[in-house]
């Protein structure tokens, strides 16, 4: 224990002496939080609105207004009396478009038909301009025609009932960067050593394969772990992130994730030969990683073959932990089932990398 006790305090001054070293350590993850989840949105706004019809065609106009006073549309600037090229010119996202004689004279006529142009090259803002005119046009609907539904539904919306961006992205941010800081910093400690000429010393002092394994993976694991109060500090104090769960579990779930991602960082560090061989490795382990956590687009959506891929990614786990612990409370069968998970894979990462060393030794 003397031994490795030295070797920790080792890790951590170097580690820490570097004042550039301490603000990517603290100081960034908590301004890339902010940065990340104010720029971050799933909700489409300032969709840019057009009408094409005549300006005395009441029930388009009025359609027209409802959509603005929703805070979703703006008015679109157009150039163009053509709804598509309009479209196509890129000066509006969405038009609508009155049926021939107007949509009056349409719904006199028993159809009530209206056009609505969609620009769906990004598919996720034309879904949600679609459903937005759908509901904006139900209610219009209902409070000129007092069209009685036969079936009513009482919604009620569970966990985040304003429907906010930030609820859904800040835990899976949060994850992101604290998987970011392990991961780099830890992929590159033994290449370091290797680089500055120490790893030899390393191997002649009278210290064992577990010590080097331990001392390197500890003292980040407890850096990676100081990260965890303060990025969730600025989640629940900046952006309102309610913490209904408990926090002693939340931080036990992020120990095992930190031992986890450590472990990775680890492995790739015993496999390449330098520093720069060690950065590139844990940008091509964390970009997929991130891509495919359900970080952003759910892992429901993907196809099996990829789907695959996300059931060995630690993040994965990591996002579902901290957004049913932050936001439902945190249900014991789902955190002992993801918290298990992450202690096996922190338990093989940490395993393949001691394996790995010894044989490089």
């Amino acid at each position: 224990m003397k031994t490795l006790w030295g070797f920790m305090k080792k890790e951590m001054r170097q580690t820490l002496r570097d004042p550039r070293m301490r603000i990517l350590l603290f100081l960034a993850p908590c301004i890339q939080l902010t940065i990340f989840a104010t720029a971050l949105s799933t909700e489409a706004r300032n969709i840019r609105l057009s009408v094409f019809g005549s300006p005395t065609d009441s029930a388009l106009m009025n359609l027209y207004r409802d959509c603005l006073a929703s805070g979703w549309f703006i008015p679109a600037k157009v150039s163009s009396s053509d709804p598509f090229t309009q479209v196509q010119g890129g000066e509006a996202d969405a038009v609508l478009v009155a049926p021939e004689g107007g949509l009056d004279k349409s719904i006199g006529r028993g159809e009530g038909r209206l056009q609505l142009l969609i620009n769906a090259t990004n598919v996720t803002r034309g879904q949600s301009i679609e459903r937005y005119v759908n509901t904006i046009q139900l209610k219009r609907s209902q409070s000129d025609i007092q069209i009685q539904m036969p079936l009513q539904f009482d919604v009620r919306v569970l966990y985040n009932p304003a429907m906010r961006t930030a609820l859904f992205l800040v835990p899976g941010v949060m994850s992101m960067l604290v998987c970011l800081i392990t991961v780099l910093l830890t992929s590159m400690s033994i290449t370091k050593e290797k680089e500055l000429g120490t790893f030899e010393t390393l191997i002649a002092a009278p210290v064992e394969p577990e010590e080097v394994i331990m001392g390197k993976t500890i003292p980040y694991v407890l850096l990676g772990m100081s990260n965890i109060p303060l990025i969730l500090a600025v989640a629940v104090f900046v952006f309102g992130v309610p913490m209904r769960g408990n926090l002693l579990v939340l931080m036990f779930a992020s120990m095992m994730f930190v031992f986890c991602t450590v472990g990775i960082g680890l492995l790739i560090s015993t496999l390449a030969k330098n520093q720069q061989q060690s950065m590139m490795g844990g940008f091509l382990f964390l970009l997929p990683a991130m891509l495919l956590s359900g970080l952003a687009f759910p892992i429901e959506n993907m196809p099996w073959a990829m789907r695959v891929f996300s059931y060995f990614n630690p993040i994965t786990y990591y996002i579902d932990l901290l957004r049913n612990i932050m936001l439902k409370g945190g249900d014991t069968s789902l955190i002992l089932f993801n918290v298990l998970i992450l202690a096996a894979m922190a338990i093989a990462a940490i395993g393949f990398s001691w394996q790995r060393f010894k044989t490089t030794l």
